[in-house]
């Protein structure tokens, strides 16, 4: 269905599998980061599509991550979803007013994971 390529930010080790596993049998392919500095780097050097940005990453939060891609003329118009278990009364909100271009909570509903993911890769063209 799709070639789009989501850059997939996470610490954990089960996530990430999970996330990359799911978004491959859905027709993504995808790239990895572990920390959101690696995040920069990979989206700055790869180009991805989209990217899931966890939130709490463990050298910088992933907030200061988005603010360093918006920044970068390579990443500034690249979609970034915030996918977090920050899931309190405000919190969509508060991602939303930072600047995310949409929003995630964990534990993820699967068909609407690959359904938002699928959304905004086709609303940004990819």
């Amino acid at each position: 269905m799709t070639s789009a390529r989501v850059l997939v930010v996470e610490d954990n080790v089960k996530n990430m599998k999970l996330f990359r596993d799911v978004l491959e049998a859905a027709g993504f392919r995808t790239l990895a980061a572990t920390t959101a500095g690696e995040a920069v780097d990979v989206a700055a050097e790869q180009g991805p599509d989209l990217v899931l940005m966890d939130i709490q990453l463990p050298d910088f939060d992933g907030v200061e991550a988005l603010g360093r891609l918006r920044a970068d003329e390579r990443t500034a118009a690249t979609p970034v979803l915030a996918l977090t278990a920050q899931a309190m009364e405000g919190d969509r909100e508060r991602f939303l007013a930072a600047g995310f271009d949409g929003y995630l909570s964990k534990p993820v509903d699967i068909a609407e994971f690959v359904a938002t993911v699928r959304r905004h890769c086709l609303e940004n063209g990819r």
